[in-house]
């Protein structure tokens, strides 16, 4: 890679960014939104009600991201009230005892102070790069939100300053990770799939499609094999981790209707992965994609519709389905679109309207 780094891991240069897979568009927010709003956020929990997400941090920076900054403060004021403090602290994490705090949702103030310390003392990238590896395992953990919240935060480290609200975040996500790390039940591989959409296709729902995600994600029996030949080559896992994205994207358009909510998720975990890349050393791109296949397959499994429905496709630009999404208002309407846009296609806008028609609107 050309260019040099700063202490925080930002390029210091375009070229750098560039040749390190980012993109310089929409690289930075001068007007500030963004890092206020991550402060307005950080005094609150990465959950409400027992287990369900936070989803503010990631919101606000997609919304900042496509132009919609004016919009940002506006929607935090009709979410706050979904907002609760952060939990108390228990005990020290340590790099001695680290390993029995792993998964505990008990100790998520106590993760997030020690990636904060960590992140206060040595580069993010540095950070990042120890702990993507002891992590993603349990990528499913908190429904795939904790991995999609680290997936939003790098994205902007990445294309712009490494400010201190934009490093705290990152330390909040893998803080969040960690506390609610989950493994997937191991699974018998069935028959290769000749690509993702139809390794997506021939993934066996769950036999009991009641309860929450936990309860189904526990009766995980069956994956399909895909890739067929796992790749070595990092660019090659790239490639297959791209496609994985845009399929599990176009699947929405016509399965969306099994669950509007939880089926984007299928598609902005390993979305979020793929963003988080270029911030990793090559050889953990392989075991990224694995991962990546595993929760958009698991999320399948859960949730998937007896059969597709017919959508209709649409003329609307990628900046007007993002506005539309944004006066929608709903925190998984406007993720989804934002991934949906980085695919880019026309039937990847089409699923975005399907979301923006399934999803009630909140605001």
């Amino acid at each position: 890679m050309t260019g040099t780094t700063n202490r925080n891991g930002t390029a210091d240069n375009d070229s750098a960014a560039r040749d390190d897979g980012t993109t310089s568009e929409a690289a930075d927010d001068p007007t500030g939104t963004l890092d206020e709003a991550l402060e307005r956020l950080h005094s609150a929990g990465p959950e409400r009600n027992g287990w369900l997400s936070n989803h503010g941090p990631m919101a606000v920076e997609a919304l900042v991201r496509h132009g919609q900054a004016p919009a940002v403060h506006r929607w935090l004021d009709h979410y706050s009230h979904k907002l609760e403090d952060m939990p108390d602290p228990t005990s020290r994490v340590t790099a001695r005892n680290w390993h029995e705090a792993l998964g505990d949702p008990r100790r998520i103030a106590d993760w997030t102070a020690y990636f904060e310390q960590e992140t206060a003392e040595r580069p993010w990238r540095d950070v990042l790069t120890e702990w993507w590896p002891r992590l993603l395992p349990g990528i499913a953990a908190g429904a795939t939100h904790p991995v999609i919240r680290v997936g939003h935060s790098v994205r902007t480290l990445l294309t712009g300053e490494a400010s201190a609200p934009r490093v705290a975040e990152l330390a909040h996500g893998l803080g969040y990770w960690a506390a609610r790390h989950q493994t997937l039940p191991t699974a018998t591989w069935t028959a290769p799939a000749s690509s993702a959409a139809a390794a997506l296709d021939a993934v066996p729902p769950v036999l009991e499609q009641s309860g929450g995600i936990r309860d189904r994600l526990a009766q995980l029996a069956a994956l399909p094999v895909w890739p067929q030949r796992f790749p070595d080559d990092p660019g090659e896992a790239r490639d297959r981790l791209e496609e994985l994205v845009r399929a599990a994207t176009h699947r929405y358009a016509t399965h969306g209707h099994g669950e509007p909510i939880m089926l984007v998720h299928a598609a902005t975990a390993p979305n979020a992965v793929l963003r988080t890349l270029p911030a990793l050393p090559r050889p953990l791109w392989a075991p990224s994609l694995a991962a990546a296949w595993a929760a958009s397959a698991a999320v399948t499994a859960a949730y998937t519709p007896g059969g597709p429905s017919p959508y209709e496709p649409t003329t609307a630009s990628a900046e007007e389905l993002f506005a539309r999404a944004a006066a929608h208002g709903d925190d998984h309407t406007i993720k989804f679109t934002d991934t949906a846009l980085d695919v880019g296609d026309a039937t990847a806008l089409a699923a975005a309207l399907r979301s923006i028609e399934l999803n009630p609107p909140v605001l």
